[in-house]
């Protein structure tokens, strides 16, 4: 204490200095109408410039939140879009024919948005591992979608994250058709392009074309019907020459994943359930 009131006894005469060049400033501002408007001015300019380093802050950390927001509903989107695109060449010659019945189709669905943590693009047998697991509803065998389309199905999970099989992985073989051909197959990867997989065993007769879109065809119990998967780049004849071999560009960047869905489906649960309960009847026969 005794040094703090030497300190000020010391420099007491610079502290009234700043005291009354204080007050001098204050009074030049108040009883002076120019110097007080470019007072105000500039005030106002320093706190606009402050509010708006705040706003951009403040929107920073806030899209992550809007990432998830725009992912799940890019999910809903490209799903709706999908089906209705379906419809609408079934249906083009009836289009009364064509309702909301989408979105009441989609209600039966719950998106639990999650993290990428971790990510493969250049091995083998890539392997997704993503931020949500048991306690937020994630479950083995649930599909995982993006904003743009399928990603994978999950292959285990702990309370508080999952690893996802994805498309790029040569054990992922998912039931796909091509849009308004009526034609399916499995989409498979056989490495290297991270953007490009094939959809194996199309049969010679069908019809296709490059740019044809390839969705989900709901035969399996892990995605519903009309998840977007990439559109027809090349068409191949097969090794045996019986079918046709489909090469298709993914809408899914793999590179750039972030934000994904995991789609929870009480009915396809339920499905998946019967599936097995089956196969695990024929062995016991066997």
């Amino acid at each position: 204490m005794g040094a703090l009131f030497a300190f000020l006894k010391k420099y007491h005469h610079w502290f009234v200095f700043l005291l009354l060049e204080g007050l001098s400033v204050a009074l030049l501002f108040q009883y002076n109408s120019y110097q007080g408007s470019v007072w105000f001015s500039t005030a106002n300019a320093v706190s606009g410039k402050i509010y708006a380093w705040s706003s951009q802050v403040e929107s920073f950390f806030s899209l992550t939140k809007v990432n998830e927001e725009l992912t799940l509903r890019n999910a809903f989107l490209e799903h709706q879009a999908t089906q209705l695109s379906e419809q609408l060449a079934a249906l083009s010659a009836d289009s009364s024919q064509l309702r909301s019945s989408q979105l009441k189709m989609l209600e039966q669905y719950r998106l639990i948005p999650a993290k990428v943590i971790t990510n493969e693009v250049n091995k083998l047998n890539n392997l997704i591992t993503i931020d949500k697991g048991e306690a937020d509803g994630v479950q083995r065998d649930m599909g995982v979608v993006s904003g743009t389309g399928v990603v994978g199905i999950v292959y285990t999970t702990s309370a508080h994250y999952a690893v996802v099989i994805p498309i790029l992985n040569s054990h992922s073989n998912i039931s796909c058709t091509i849009v308004g051909r009526g034609y399916f197959g499995y989409l498979n990867w056989y490495g290297k392009e991270s953007n490009l997989a094939y959809v194996d065993d199309i049969p010679r007769h069908a019809v296709f074309h490059k740019g044809d879109s390839v969705v989900t065809s709901g035969y399996s119990s892990i995605f519903p019907e009309g998840i977007m998967v990439g559109t027809v780049s090349k068409k191949f004849n097969s090794a045996d020459g019986l079918s046709y071999l489909a090469q298709v560009k993914l809408s899914t960047d793999f590179g750039r994943l972030r934000d994904v869905c995991v789609i929870s489906d009480a009915r396809m649960k339920e499905r998946l359930q019967i599936i097995r309960e089956a196969q695990d009847s024929i062995k016991a026969l066997r």
